[in-house]
């Protein structure tokens, strides 16, 4: 560990509060990507067959603009 009275007073650190800043910033992210995945999850994709029965329907409302 570093001694108190090797670092110069005319020096800055970020101290306790900048470490809390950033953990919580980092809690924050994680919880936010872990929230993501679950959301993304849930989206359901129509599959290659679904697809293709979608752009062979005859009035084309599939493909309409």
């Amino acid at each position: 560990m570093i001694a108190f009275d090797t670092v110069p007073k005319g020096d800055v650190s970020p101290g306790l509060l900048g470490f809390l800043v950033v953990a919580a910033m980092g809690l924050a992210l994680f919880l936010l990507v872990k929230s993501m995945r679950k959301q993304i999850s849930k989206i359901e994709l129509p599959s290659e067959t679904d697809r293709e029965d979608a752009d062979q329907k005859p009035d084309g409302a599939a493909h309409a603009k």
